[in-house]
């Protein structure tokens, strides 16, 4: 099968933080919580383990005097996801009968 299963984005809210920065050069961490609903505890673990593996970029900043942190996909990020959905799309494929 085509493609590579990763456990990196078996989480939901992993796989729709990769799903955002594929198509947004960068996002801030106000914006992943408002979009996803999630908590700031239940993000940041999220984005820690992507930060972990490789997948995406932190970089933190001040807008005035207001910290502001920006996460961007990685080559690798990208390239790990569309194996991903590569996977997926095959194993959905496959699997209709």
């Amino acid at each position: 099968m085509k493609g590579n299963y990763d456990k990196a984005f078996e989480n939901v809210i992993r796989l729709r933080v990769m799903s955002v920065l594929m198509v947004n050069e960068q996002f801030d961490f106000n914006s992943f919580k408002e979009l996803l609903d999630v908590t700031d505890g239940n993000l940041a673990s999220h984005l820690k383990n992507l930060e972990n593996s490789g997948y995406i970029l932190v970089e933190k900043s001040f807008m005035g005097r207001k910290p502001l942190t920006n996460y961007s996909a990685t080559e690798a990020g990208k390239e790990a996801f569309k194996l991903h959905l590569e996977f997926l799309e095959n194993l959905i494929n496959n699997t209709k009968s």
